[in-house]
């Protein structure tokens, strides 16, 4: 048995590592392919004095949410108007149905006062925290199949700052 144990390590080790480097790519795919959409952020405490220069984030398409009529788990249907600029149509438990002009990214709902929709932090340098406090939008690159990246923050004139 001694002489399998460091065979089985070492496979498990391979397979940890495969995992990684496909969600690696995924997200390297989505970042590159993926559509922008910019959520608009909700008031919240901006700064985490535990974490140091941290951001949390809440959008606004999260707020005045019927809690008893929709799913622990599913997706946020999104319209999008012509500057990219994202309103909520509907929560669903699945994919479909999904008309022309819908797009979808996955959320959580944790409890009756918390949904999770997209990234929900942002970490910026050490100093920086003025440049930010002008956010506005967060732009998140999102796929057919309703995954999401934060890519950034945006301002009033929807220019990611940077």
């Amino acid at each position: 048995m001694k002489k399998y144990k460091y065979s089985v390590i070492v496979l498990n080790l391979l397979l940890l590592l495969v995992y990684f480097n496909y969600s690696l790519l995924g997200k390297e795919q989505l970042l590159k392919e993926g559509q922008l959409v910019l959520l608009e952020l909700a008031p919240v405490d901006p700064r985490s004095l535990m974490q140091g220069d941290y951001m949390t984030l809440r959008y606004s398409i999260s707020e005045n949410i019927n809690f008893e009529e929709m799913p622990k788990r599913g997706y946020c249907v999104l319209q999008l108007d012509s500057n990219k600029v994202a309103s909520r149509i509907r929560f669903q438990a699945s994919k479909t149905p999904l008309h022309e002009g819908e797009y979808l990214i996955k959320y959580t709902a944790s409890d009756r006062w918390n949904t999770n929709i997209g990234a929900e932090s942002y970490f910026f340098q050490e100093g920086e925290a003025d440049k930010y406090d002008k956010a506005k939008f967060g732009g998140v690159k999102i796929d057919a199949q309703g995954n999401s990246v934060l890519v950034g923050l945006y301002d009033e004139e929807r220019v990611k700052i940077e």
